[in-house]
């Protein structure tokens, strides 16, 4: 681990920019060919950390949280569903979506990290979401994804019911916002640096590059 880079990425599983930019960060990492090089943790941050559980229409969460008008609303998702493509991603909006809790995804994702699925068990999530209309806060669906990538369901459902692993779960999230994340995706780099939003390939390719170069030189001094 101590010759690889470490990249967190801080998102929400409602966050349609967070897939783009991990689909844009993982092509630019297999441009380079160093998966390998790559040990890469996903961290917690909810958008609506007092999203009810009924959720909320997604028209009436763009004009409430960005003040959206429903014209507005409608050429953003469209804009997303565009670059989702661009990234291989299929966005499919519609009228009756709802943004939905992301609490208990969270402490599931924690969860998963113990068995290295952390990362299957996120795309399982943001394809639900964003791809199948599930509801992600619905612990039926979030046991029907938890299965699909070979977790144990049960045991998994009771970190739900664990104030201590909740409460480690927020302290986590309180983490990324004491250090200033204030939006997603952020996405940090060997604890060190880190660039917001669904940045484009190269801008990546960029960041690593640099940080190759530095690892590098370290290993060479490490030789003499």
């Amino acid at each position: 681990m101590a010759n690889k880079i470490k990249i967190d990425i801080i998102s929400d599983v409602v966050c349609p920019w967070c897939i783009i930019g991990y689909k844009r960060l993982t092509k630019a990492i297999s441009k380079m060919g160093i998966e390998d090089m790559i040990e890469l943790e996903w961290q917690p941050f909810e958008l609506n950390p007092d999203m009810p559980v009924e959720g909320e229409d997604v028209q009436i969460y763009g004009a409430r949280k960005y003040g959206r008008t429903p014209e507005e609303g409608i050429r953003s998702r469209a804009n997303i569903a565009k670059l989702g493509a661009q990234a291989e991603f299929v966005f499919d909006f519609f009228d009756e979506m709802k943004i939905v809790n992301t609490q208990d995804a969270h402490i599931l994702l924690d969860y998963a990290k113990e068995s290295a699925k952390q990362t299957e068990l996120k795309m399982r999530l943001f394809e639900a979401f964003f791809c199948e209309r599930k509801d992600i806060s619905d612990q039926q669906v979030l046991a029907q994804e938890l299965q699909t990538v070979g977790l144990n369901v049960e045991e998994a459902l009771a970190t739900l019911e664990d104030d201590v692993i909740r409460e480690r779960v927020q302290s986590q999230k309180s983490y990324w916002h004491g250090l200033g994340v204030s939006s997603v995706p952020t996405v940090v780099f060997n604890n060190s640096s880190a660039i917001t939003g669904a940045q484009p390939i190269d801008v990546y390719k960029q960041v690593l590059t640099e940080l190759m170069g530095k690892k590098k030189c370290i290993l060479n001094e490490q030789l003499f």
